[in-house]
């Protein structure tokens, strides 16, 4: 039993039940599983390769290890793979719950640091980011980043830490890791700009920084996680509750499901109408926008090309004056125009609006339909109902439109 356990191995979720002892062999297994996924020429892909270690040396950590941006597709990638990384690091970073590890390298301008830059985006106060310097030992000579590691330069709530990795030459020339955690201790301690923080940089005080912030991070995140939980049960439990006795064919149940869809679909209806509803189109107008537009724009755009000949109006408005006169007009002049010559001059040009009015009342109704069909898509797993629905209300709007027509 003491055997098994200061055994370490590593577990894929992918190759269940397989334990691997030989980390070589982890490493490769992690290439091979990279490559089915995303093809054997630097592709990428959101699907993660889920793996567990097993040590008595490490501390418990779950960590997400995201890609570094890339601005120019290489191999297979596509052209918009920026923005395709970008979007998977957000997918990630953006959950309250989760720290942030900003690993930026020591040999290049932290100010335009990718890292910082996303984790900004998602946490501006710093309060879920810690800054992790890399390639500390490949910087120029005489210089160093003891003011970016002192937290003064680009400050964050929880600070930055100082690491030295392997380089390629000594994972290739098989430098283990405890060869390579002496190493870095012997940078930090050697170093005339570290030395004094020696203490609080390298590999293992981050592992045991994270293992410390994570914790007090699940402490203080835990009491609202839990109410959540808490509340989203007592919410199932009551749907249990009144689903306990359900019986699908009930035809009382049937009637009220049926008596809810159809007053969903009209408080749909009028919130697009009125402009209250849930869903905003970003695209066009609609709904009571459009029909707005359409009495307030459209239909005064009528009225102006209409064609109007003021010569022509006058003279027929002399000829009804004279017309209604008779052979009094030689013994007879009014000051005011006639009723009846006013009335058939105004009825004459009145009629002129009709085609107008029609016009905008097509608008205005195959617009009323329109809306009609958006409000049913939500009863599309009922299509009989969803049809019905359609039918009813489209009927009933087209029989308003006769009437209107009728009236104008």
């Amino acid at each position: 039993l003491l055997l098994i356990f200061f055994t370490e191995y590593a577990e894929f979720l992918h190759c269940k039940g397989r334990k691997f002892t030989d980390f070589d062999e982890v490493r490769q297994e992690i290439e091979v599983e990279t490559d089915r996924i995303t093809g054997m020429n630097k592709g990428i892909s959101s699907i993660p390769i889920n793996l567990r270690i097993y040590s008595p040396h490490v501390l418990s950590l779950t960590l997400i290890d995201l890609p570094g941006i890339t601005k120019v597709p290489v191999g297979d990638q596509p052209p918009d793979i920026e923005q395709q990384i970008r979007d998977m690091i957000m997918q990630f970073i953006s959950r309250e719950n989760c720290l942030i590890l900003a690993v930026t390298p020591a040999n290049t301008d932290l100010a335009n640091s990718d890292a910082l830059k996303l984790a900004k985006e998602v946490d501006p106060q710093g309060l879920r980011t810690i800054g992790v310097i890399t390639k500390l030992d490949l910087m120029d000579e005489g210089t160093d980043a003891r003011e970016i590691l002192e937290n003064k330069l680009l400050p964050l709530r929880r600070g930055y830490i100082g690491v030295v990795n392997r380089s390629q030459k000594d994972i290739d020339g098989k430098k283990d890791i405890k060869a390579a955690l002496l190493a870095e201790r012997k940078f930090f301690l050697s170093h005339p700009a570290y030395r004094h923080m020696a203490d609080r940089m390298g590999t293992p005080y981050l592992q045991k920084v994270l293992n410390q912030q994570l914790t007090n991070h699940i402490r203080d995140t835990l009491p609202a996680f839990r109410s959540k939980l808490q509340s989203q049960l007592l919410s199932i439990e009551h749907e249990v509750e009144v689903y306990k006795n359900f019986r699908p064919e009930d035809p009382t149940r049937k009637t009220k499901a049926l008596l809810q869809m159809v007053q969903q679909f009209s408080v749909d209806f009028e919130k697009r109408i009125e402009g209250s509803g849930d869903q905003v189109d970003t695209l066009e107008l609609s709904g009571g926008a459009k029909i707005n537009r359409i009495f307030h724009e459209r239909f005064p755009f009528e009225l102006v090309k209409m064609e109007f000949n003021e010569k022509e109006l006058r003279r027929e408005i002399s000829y009804a004056i004279k017309n209604i006169h008779g052979i009094r007009q030689v013994l007879l002049t009014g000051l005011f125009t006639p009723d009846m010559a006013f009335e058939a001059i105004v009825k004459k040009q009145i009629v002129k609006l009709k085609g107008p009015c029609l016009k905008s009342v097509d608008l205005v109704m195959q617009e009323l339909i329109n809306t009609v069909k958006k409000c049913t898509k939500k009863l599309a797993t009922y299509p009989r109902l969803c049809e019905e629905t359609e039918r009813i209300v489209a009927g009933y709007i087209r029989e308003r439109e006769e009437k209107t027509k009728d009236q104008v």
